[in-house]
């Protein structure tokens, strides 16, 4: 869809009071993809920090995932992988600027999440 055509696409759902999926549609693709939220969590939560870190933050990841999802995350501009220079290469990865603003757009939504699960445990006990 073109800038033009997702333009009216949601003018045209604002004037009948729908939501417009358009603007967020590319950015989906990546974040609906197994463990990317999870992954952009755990790097706003480090700061900076490195690929083995991440992979002991979770149980089941293998690292080709790991690798391709930061990758996938890199390529959106979500996170920043910075490679030093040394023997053996090391590198670190931090939320950018737009990863840091997702981090807070999401927060909403973990704090949801958060209730939902307490209250799913409350109702089991």
């Amino acid at each position: 869809m073109n800038k033009e055509s997702e333009t009216n696409c949601i003018k045209e759902e604002l004037k009948e009071g729908k939501i417009c999926l358009c603007p967020v549609k590319g950015i989906i693709d990546v974040l609906s993809k197994k463990w990317t939220l999870l992954i952009i969590v755990v790097i706003g939560n480090h700061k900076t920090i490195r690929f083995n870190k991440i992979m002991d933050q979770f149980a089941g990841i293998n690292p080709k995932t790991l690798s391709q999802r930061l990758k996938e995350l890199e390529n959106a501009k979500l996170i920043v992988r910075k490679a030093y220079p040394e023997v053996p290469l090391r590198v670190e990865y931090s939320l950018s600027k737009d990863g840091e603003e997702l981090i807070e757009a999401i927060c909403p939504l973990m704090d949801w999440a958060t209730k939902k699960d307490a209250q799913e445990v409350s109702q089991t006990a």
